[in-house]
C-alpha cells in the first residue's frame, strides 16, 4: 500500500450504509476510497457453501460448542450463526471488547467486505411521522431534525433500486412503500389473520416486507440481479442476488462507474483533522495484515463502520481541539445507545391443517405491525412493539432426540409433523443518557486501537412492554383457536437484537446532538455519518431501510455542496 491517497470521499464502511454512500457519490462523478476491516468477499464466487447439502460439511452444518465458546462467544448468539457462515462472522476472541458496570452486550459483527449486508434477516419497514415525533411528544430524547416526509422520497428512492416486496396496507404506523409483489402466505397464516382480525380490529397480521426480487426491474436485471428463487439459505450468500446485499446490489453500481477503490483488511482508527480549516483531512488506518499505518486524505470524509464501530472511530478521534473526540462538543457523542427488546412472544400448535402439507421456503414470515398506543392505548409503557413470525410444520430436525433406528424409524419422520405458529415481539427501546461508550485507558486491540467499553442495559419501559410481549401474543394465538399456547418470556440483553442506534445522533443543538438534519456533523462541516449511530430513537420497526435512506439522502446533498464549492 501506498503511504498516502487522495480521494474526493472517503467511505469507513461498505455495508448497509457505506455502499449506498459509494454508489451514490461515485455515480456524481467523485472518485471514492471504500476502506473496510473485513477481509474481501467476492458476490458469488465467494459463496463458498451456498450450494452445500448438510452431508457436504464436516459437522453437518453446526459449529462445536467448544470452537463457538472459544472463538464466537457473541456471535454465536446470532440466528444466522452456523458451519455454513461462520467464516463470514468476526472472531470475538481476536476482536475483543469490553463489558462495562456489569452489563451484558452482545456486539454482533462481521467479518468480511460487505458487513452485515450480507447476513441480515433483510426486513425493510418505514418509519412513520409517529415516529419522527415520539422524542418531541414525550420528552425522551432529543427531537429528530426532520420528519417523515423529509426522508420520504428517499424511501422511495432505495425501495426501487434495492427491490422489497410487500403489500399496500395503509397504516398510518408503517407507511407503505415502493412494493415488489408480496410473498404469499401460507394456509396457516391466512387462518391467523382471519380470526386475528376479526377479533381485534385495530390489529393487523400483514406479510413481511423484505429486500428480496420478486419483479426485478430492468436496472436490477442489468445489475446481474435475479428474482428470489426461495432457497431459505440466504446467510449463505446469493450468487443470483435476489435479496439486496451492498455486494450484490451497490457496490457493483459504484465499481462499474471507474470512480470506485475499494479497500479491504484495514482497520480505520481516526478521522484526522485539520486545525488550520477546521476540517476533517482524511483517515489514518493500519493494514491489518501488514501492521503499516497509512492516511488517506479526502475532502470529505463519511463513516458509516456500523454503530458501534463509528463512534468508536470518532470517539479516538482526538486533537487539541477535540481532546474528547473529534466535533464532541456536547454531551451526545457516545451515549443514548438503543437496541430493540426482544425475547418474549407466544408459541401454539393448529390443528386441522394436516391435509395441507407446504408450508414455503420463502424468505420472510408474517408481520403484525405496532398496536399498542396506536389503536390501543396503554398507560403501562411509552411507545410500542410489533410482532414477526409465522406457521410450519414440524421436520425430521424435531426429532433428532427421539430413539430409533431402522427402516420404520426412518419412515415416520419423513412424515412432516405437526404445523406451529410462533410469535415473537420487537420492541422500542428509549434514549438514555447513562446507554454508553467509553474507550478503554488501559488495553487495546492488536492494532493499538483502545478497547471498546459498553456499559447498556434495558429500562423499566422496556421490561413492561417485554411483559405486555408475552401476554398479547398468547391472547392472539387463542383468539386464532390454536392450541397447546405457551407464551415465552427471556431475560433480554441489548446487542442480540443486532439493530443498536444511537450514540452520534442527529438533533438540532451541537449540546445534545452530534449531527445536523443532513447527517452533518454540526462541528465538522465535510464529516458524515449515516449509519444506525445517527438514529435519535429506534421506533420498533427493523431499520435498515432507514439507514439507506438517510445514506442516499446524506450522500446527494454532500455531492451537491461539493459541486457548489461549499466542501
Amino acid at each position: 500500500m501506498s503511504t498516502r491517497y487522495d480521494f474526493d470521499v472517503v467511505v469507513v464502511g461498505s455495508g448497509m450504509s457505506g455502499g449506498w454512500v459509494a454508489k451514490e457519490m461515485c455515480e456524481r462523478g467523485f472518485k471514492v476510497a471504500v476502506l473496510d476491516r473485513g477481509s474481501p468477499l467476492e458476490h458469488g464466487d465467494g459463496y463458498v457453501t451456498e450450494h452445500s447439502a448438510p452431508w457436504e460439511m464436516p459437522n453437518r452444518g453446526l459449529v462445536s460448542k467448544e470452537e463457538a465458546a472459544h472463538d464466537y462467544e457473541h456471535v454465536k448468539k446470532c440466528y444466522a450463526f452456523s458451519e455454513y457462515t461462520k467464516h463470514n462472522f468476526i472472531n470475538d476472541r481476536e476482536n475483543p471488547f469490553e463489558m462495562k458496570d456489569g452489563k451484558r452486550f452482545d456486539w454482533i459483527r462481521s467479518a468480511r467486505v460487505g458487513g452485515k449486508s450480507v447476513l441480515w434477516h433483510r426486513q425493510s419497514y418505514r418509519m412513520s411521522e409517529m415516529d419522527f415525533e415520539a422524542n418531541k411528544k414525550d420528552g425522551h430524547g432529543c427531537d429528530w431534525p426532520i420528519r417523515y416526509d423529509d426522508i420520504a422520497p428517499w424511501y422511495d428512492y432505495v425501495e426501487k433500486f434495492a427491490g422489497i416486496s410487500g403489500s399496500i396496507e395503509n397504516l398510518p404506523q408503517l407507511p407503505d412503500g415502493v412494493f415488489q409483489k408480496p410473498f404469499e402466505m401460507n394456509t396457516v397464516e391466512k387462518h391467523a389473520k382471519e380470526q386475528v382480525e376479526e377479533k381485534f380490529p385495530g390489529r393487523k397480521l400483514i406479510m413481511g416486507r423484505c429486500a428480496h426480487l420478486t419483479e426485478p426491474t430492468d436496472e436490477q436485471i442489468e445489475l446481474g440481479r435475479g428474482p428470489c428463487q426461495s432457497r431459505n439459505q440466504c446467510q449463505r450468500g446469493c450468487s443470483w442476488g435476489g435479496y439486496f446485499s451492498s455486494l450484490s446490489a451497490t457496490l457493483p453500481a459504484a465499481d462499474r462507474t471507474g470512480n470506485m477503490t475499494l479497500i479491504p483488511n484495514v482497520q480505520v482508527q481516526q478521522v484526522l483533522y485539520d486545525d488550520t480549516s477546521g476540517k476533517a483531512s482524511g483517515v489514518y488506518m493500519v493494514d491489518r495484515e501488514t501492521m503499516q499505518h497509512v492516511r488517506i486524505t479526502a475532502r470529505v470524509v463519511f463513516v458509516c463502520a456500523s454503530t458501534l464501530a463509528t463512534t468508536h472511530i470518532l470517539m479516538n478521534s482526538r486533537s487539541a481541539q477535540y481532546p474528547n473526540g473529534i466535533g464532541n462538543v456536547g454531551t451526545a457523542l457516545g451515549h443514548y445507545l438503543m437496541d430493540h427488546i426482544t425475547g418474549a412472544g407466544a408459541r401454539a400448535e393448529a390443528e386441522g391443517f394436516e391435509d395441507l402439507y407446504y408450508q414455503g421456503r420463502r424468505p420472510t414470515g408474517i408481520y403484525v405491525p405496532r398496536f399498542k398506543n396506536v389503536t390501543e392505548p396503554d398507560t403501562r409503557f411509552l411507545r410500542g412493539y410489533g410482532f414477526q413470525g409465522g406457521a410450519g410444520r414440524e421436520n425430521w430436525w424435531s426429532e433428532t432426540s427421539r430413539k430409533g433406528i431402522g427402516e420404520d424409524f426412518k419412515r415416520s419422520i419423513q412424515r412432516p409433523g405437526r404445523w406451529q405458529f410462533g410469535l415473537g415481539g420487537f420492541g422500542e427501546m428509549l434514549p438514555a443518557y447513562e446507554n454508553h461508550l467509553s474507550l478503554s485507558g488501559t488495553k487495546t486491540d492488536k492494532w493499538g486501537m483502545p478497547l471498546l467499553e459498553i456499559s447498556c442495559a434495558y429500562g423499566d419501559n422496556e421490561l413492561k412492554m417485554q411483559a405486555d410481549m408475552e401476554k398479547t401474543a398468547v391472547e392472539m394465538l387463542k383468539a386464532a383457536g390454536f392450541k397447546n399456547v405457551q407464551g415465552f418470556r427471556e431475560e433480554s440483553f441489548p446487542g442480540i437484537a443486532i439493530h443498536e442506534m444511537g450514540t452520534a445522533r442527529m438533533g438540532h443543538d451541537p449540546k445534545d446532538s452530534y449531527l445536523n438534519k443532513f447527517n452533518q456533523c454540526h462541528e465538522i462541516p465535510n464529516l458524515f455519518v449515516t449509519d444506525g449511530a445517527a438514529m435519535a430513537s429506534t421506533a420498533c420497526q427493523n431499520p435498515s431501510l432507514t439507514f439507506m435512506a438517510l445514506s442516499a439522502r446524506a450522500a446527494h446533498f454532500a455531492a451537491d455542496q461539493m459541486k457548489a464549492g461549499a466542501l
